[in-house]
């Protein structure tokens, strides 16, 4: 395209309020995006051609930072000047017909791009992260998560330098030119936002591996690593392969191209991305080999490749209206990859782990000043939105939504909600709406949980009439005030529960107006600020064992210490057994430290040999009953912290135990030593 006019925008963009309340569709469509770009170091030259309808009245404004523009054409023909305005935010042009091809033609520097936001090299190859706002970086665009284009996309390079040249969707052709240059074309049929989008060139070797369909097709895949580190990514293909035959299972969704490429970069600015057929990772989350990874690192790069490929439907088929709608695709994705590594391994350590994540990262920042709603209202720059709120909340209010409406009900919820929105931008009132729609019930007071920050606190008081055979259950929830949300609404809790007899056995459950007892573990909802449960024909006082499998985001509090041991002894769900010992063994050793005494305590004692009772049964479950609460986490429940007691507390819990239950130790440690390797 020849050089028709020549404009920078240069001065940084000034930093705008976005308001959820403001959200108005785009003015255009795009319905198809041809990239031409030409890769150098210093100065790589994008050729774009956008095939525009429009939806609304209004100019067209193509989001732009960063951008050298050297032409730009309208339906063929040169725009002059004075049709277009070009600002540090992009481009806006007045008057257009309501459809038409617009070329642009823009030089960027990828080699002093040192945000790792568009284009940029790293280790000598060329990498693109375009989430959430890299896209403008690279051409003019309306970069929003709402505009969903079909891309083709053709890469130039240095055939010597880049031998290997990848974007998203299919490969279509490849050739070499005269001038030592290679090409290769990638069509993506899919429409996909602009964040989506993706380039990895360079220098790098494949790791290669297919996957047959369910419905028989064959798909290529394929792990880029420098030389040298093919050797590393067993786990990670594995972790692959086995992602995608559990999303065909479990929810039905089969992987959708013909091939599926990762490529791992070392100094990637996020743990990974899902870009459509083009997964970009750290490569702390690809490479590992059993002489020098732990558990740990296997476990991360299951966890990480999983979630980026579970985005491959939601997330890419089905992505965000816009950036408040975040939660929509990464909330719901954490909680399909927390359900996939369940399934594979231990249920209730899994379970655990994310708990114990949730506590530490979640719950100070709903209590900081940096609190925020799982979907914020107002934002300044969406980055700062990537927060363990979004995530793991958000996970939770999915898994929320689960618990209230059964399992096969949000199968059917999703379901739902993937054919209605598939190739489409949604919102969470379009999940909910499914799910609500599939099991029939009225979630609208469930919206609570997205719109509103601060962790409620579930307190507990109960009443047992012997004569009337009658227990009271009643449950209160208050939630903190938190910034710009002073006055709090109850939300809808799901609490998942069961009645212990004074052996630990389960007791029958029948809610007054029911006609038969429940199973041993139900789903009471509190969706008020206080309410009370009734439970007929309860032959004993009983212990109520609440928040079952953690069943929602909350503190609990009312519970005795004595009712702690006996739950963290004898209860059957291995959550709240090990929730009810964490909490029992952090009241007993703060109670230490306030005192400056050693710990020696039966209950901690009993806990333990109850543990150790149970070591075939699930043997990692036993580990993390065992574990004393971390001195971080004492630390954390502390007013005002003292280390040197914390430690010396701790210390003395685990000299007291050691020595108490020394031969139940060694009997369990000799039961576990021909087990075999990575057992």
């Amino acid at each position: 395209m020849p050089d028709t006019h020549v404009a920078q925008a240069a001065s940084p963009p000034e930093v705008r309020e976005v308001r959820l309340q403001d959200y108005r569709p785009p003015v255009f469509r795009v319905d198809t995006v041809d990239l031409h770009i030409r890769l150098h170091e210093m100065r790589t030259v994008v050729r774009a051609a956008l095939v525009l309808r429009r939806a609304a009245p209004g100019p067209l404004q193509l989001d732009g930072e960063g951008l050298e523009l050297l032409a730009i054409r309208l339906d063929g023909a040169p725009l002059p000047p004075d049709r277009y305005a070009l600002d540090a935010h992009g481009l806006t042009i007045d008057t257009l017909p309501d459809s038409c091809r617009l070329e642009t033609e823009v030089a960027i520097n990828p080699g002093a791009n040192t945000l790792l936001s568009g284009l940029y090299v790293s280790g000598g190859n060329f990498y693109t992260q375009c989430e959430a706002e890299g896209f403008r970086r690279i051409t003019f665009f309306p970069d929003r998560p709402d505009v969903l284009a079909r891309y083709t996309t053709t890469l130039v390079a240095d055939a010597a330098r880049c031998p290997v040249l990848l974007s998203n969707g299919n490969p279509d052709g490849e050739g070499r030119n005269e001038d030592g240059t290679h090409w290769a074309r990638w069509v993506d049929p899919h429409p996909k936002p602009a964040y989506l989008f993706a380039v990895v060139a360079g220098d790098l070797v494949a790791v290669r591996d297919r996957f047959r369909t369910r419905s028989g097709r064959d798909v290529a895949l394929a792990i880029w690593v420098r030389e040298g580190d093919q050797h590393k990514c067993d786990h990670a293909m594995w972790s692959l392969k086995t992602s995608m035959k559990w999303d065909e299972d479990t929810y039905g969704l089969e992987y959708d191209l013909d091939v599926f490429n990762i490529a791992a970069v070392s100094d990637f600015n996020m743990g990974a991305m899902e870009n459509k057929g083009l997964n970009v990772f750290n490569t702390k989350y690809v490479l590992a080999r059993p002489e020098t990874a732990t558990d740990a690192d296997y476990q991360g790069i299951e966890t990480v490749i999983s979630h980026e490929y579970f985005h491959n439907w939601t997330g890419n088929r089905v992505t965000c209206r816009d950036w408040f709608q975040l939660s929509l695709k990464e909330g719901l994705t954490v909680f399909r990859d927390q359900t996939f590594t369940a399934d594979l391994g231990s249920e209730a350590v899994k379970r655990i782990s994310d708990v114990v994540r949730l506590r530490a990262a979640q719950f100070p920042e709903d209590a900081g000043p940096l609190a925020h709603p799982v979907r914020p209202d107002r934002y300044r720059k969406i980055d700062n939105f990537y927060t363990a709120t979004v995530y793991q909340k958000g996970a939770e209010v999915i898994r929320m939504l689960r618990t209230l409406i059964g399992t096969e009900a949000f199968r059917r919820g999703m379901d739902l909600y993937i054919a209605r929105n598939d190739n489409s931008a949604a919102t969470i009132e379009d999940f909910v709406a499914a799910m609500a729609e599939a099991s029939g019930r009225d979630l609208s007071a469930f919206m609570t949980w997205y719109d509103q920050a601060g962790t409620p606190t579930l307190t507990v008081s109960d009443a047992y009439d012997a004569a009337a055979r009658r227990y009271t259950l009643t449950l209160r929830q208050e939630t903190a005030p938190t910034p710009n949300q002073p006055d709090k609404r109850p939300v809808m809790i799901p609490v998942a529960m069961g009645l212990l007899d004074p052996s630990g056995g389960a007791l029958p459950m029948r809610l007054a107006g029911e006609n038969e007892a429940g199973a041993a573990t139900r789903v009471i909802t509190l969706d008020a600020a206080e309410r009370q449960f009734v439970f007929e024909d309860v032959p004993v006082p009983p212990v109520p064992s609440l928040l079952r499998g953690f069943s929602a985001p909350v503190r609990l509090a009312g519970l005795s210490r004595e009712r702690l041991r006996f739950l963290a002894a004898h209860d059957s769900d291995p959550f709240v057994r090990w929730d009810s010992g964490q909490h029992y063994m952090t009241d007993v050793l703060l109670d230490a430290v306030a005192a400056g005494r050693d710990v020696d305590d039966a209950g901690i004692l009993d806990i333990v040999a109850n543990a150790l009772g149970a070591h075939g049964r699930d043997p990692a479950l036993v580990a993390e009953v065992l574990t004393l609460p971390s001195e971080a986490a004492l630390a954390d429940a502390m007013a005002t912290v003292d280390p040197d007691g914390i430690h010396r507390a701790r210390e003395s819990a685990r000299r007291a135990i050691g020595h108490a239950l020394r031969d139940r130790f060694a009997r369990t440690y000799d039961a576990l030593t021909d087990t075999g390797p990575y057992a």
